[in-house]
């Protein structure tokens, strides 16, 4: 495993963070984690030299955290950096705040978290976040010792907004979502760069796109692939691009089963910062130009938009827009429509909430309305 030197902490980090937001499911009940594989799969990453483990608040219906306290049991905890996140919007005072953080201790099984980011920030968050004064609160429990380092998670809309509450405060380190296809959305690779320039570490989520980019791959797109003479996977390519940044201090890969685990383990063993040719690069950039003609609705499926009061599984639906936009196989698609799902877009009331909670300001309410017409 390669490492990179996370000064304020004094330790070497692992380039593969695991990312303990796409658990394995149990086959007999799609709502639940199957906590001995997802355990398994965690320790197994940490013997093989992973030390950061990521987890949130809302990650698996709010069980994300209890999950992974029990499994960094039998001295696993030990071995890792530990990152959790403040979702203070969900609060309605900072009265709250405490109890919330309290209790997440309480469920990771620690005394103290080592990486504590506020939670998306985007939209008008900043605004809450200067109200509250939560940086006052979080100071105070870095200094009783439950809290270590203090950072960000950004889905923000523009790099120039990245920047701002990059300036706002001394952060000890951030984390922006980057992969080859999205180096000009959200933060970007503008923002990667500011960072970078001022010595904050940054932590990458999303380097697959939600696996958006590996698991449904477009005949165009699999003519660049098939037209190289590499031995890498698509996957492989994606983390080579973000490994390839000097600046990031991790890469945080939300793995699902063991077959994932073992191909992050063996591709972040090996690729590391200015490894990739100009050439290797460029070929990216024409796979992600292929990729913005046509995806209509970027989503990554982090379920931030739901519940929907409606009931609408909305990150399911818009795959759905998705892929009958790459693929335009109607029949094949209506017929795992039928089987898949239960509440249809056109119930969608237009209520908005789940553009509010988008962090991909995703027009949501206009994607029902495309695949009612499609798909009902």
């Amino acid at each position: 495993m390669n490492y990179r030197t996370f000064s304020a902490a004094g330790i070497d980090v692992s380039l593969l963070g695991f990312g303990a937001m796409r658990l394995p499911m149990l086959d007999s009940d799609k709502t639940r984690v199957d906590e001995a594989e997802a355990t398994r799969m965690i320790r197994h990453a940490i013997d093989n030299g992973v030390n950061y483990v990521d987890t949130a608040y809302m990650y698996h219906d709010y069980q994300g955290e209890s999950i992974v306290g029990k499994a960094l049991l039998d001295g696993y905890r030990e071995k890792v950096l530990l990152a959790t996140k403040l979702p203070f919007w969900l609060l309605d005072s900072p009265d709250e705040m405490p109890g919330l953080i309290d209790g997440q201790l309480e469920k990771l099984r620690t005394d103290c978290i080592d990486m504590y980011l506020m939670h998306d920030i985007s939209g008008n968050r900043m605004e809450t976040v200067r109200e509250w004064r939560i940086w006052d609160l979080l100071e105070k429990y870095r200094s009783e010792g439950k809290i270590r380092f203090i950072g960000f998670s950004f889905h923000g809309e523009t790099p120039a907004f990245f920047k701002e509450v990059l300036d706002e405060y001394p952060w000890d380190f951030c984390q922006i979502q980057l992969n080859y296809k999205d180096k000009y959305t959200q933060a970007g690779i503008e923002g990667y760069e500011y960072a970078a320039s001022k010595g904050v570490p940054i932590v990458v989520m999303e380097p697959l796109k939600g696996g958006r980019i590996i698991d449904v791959i477009p005949p165009s797109i699999q003519q660049f692939w098939d037209s190289l003479d590499s031995s890498w996977s698509p996957a492989e390519w994606a983390l080579r691009f973000v490994a390839n940044l000097p600046g990031v201090l991790t890469i945080l890969s939300g793995m699902s089963n063991m077959e994932q685990v073992e191909e992050n383990l063996r591709v972040l063993s090996d690729a590391d910062a200015g490894m990739m040719s100009a050439e290797e690069l460029d070929m990216l950039d024409k796979v992600a130009e292929e990729y913005e003609k046509l995806t209509v609705y970027p989503c990554t499926s982090c379920e931030y938009c739901l519940p929907c009061p409606s009931e609408i599984v909305i990150p399911q639906i818009i795959e759905f827009r998705n892929n009958y936009a790459l693929f335009q196989t109607l029949d094949k698609l209506k017929l795992e429509w039928g089987f898949a799902v239960n509440h249809q877009p056109s119930e969608c009331t237009g209520c908005g909430s789940c553009e509010e909670k988008c962090p991909q300001h995703l027009e949501i309410i206009q994607a029902m309305k495309e695949t009612a017409e499609l798909f009902e």
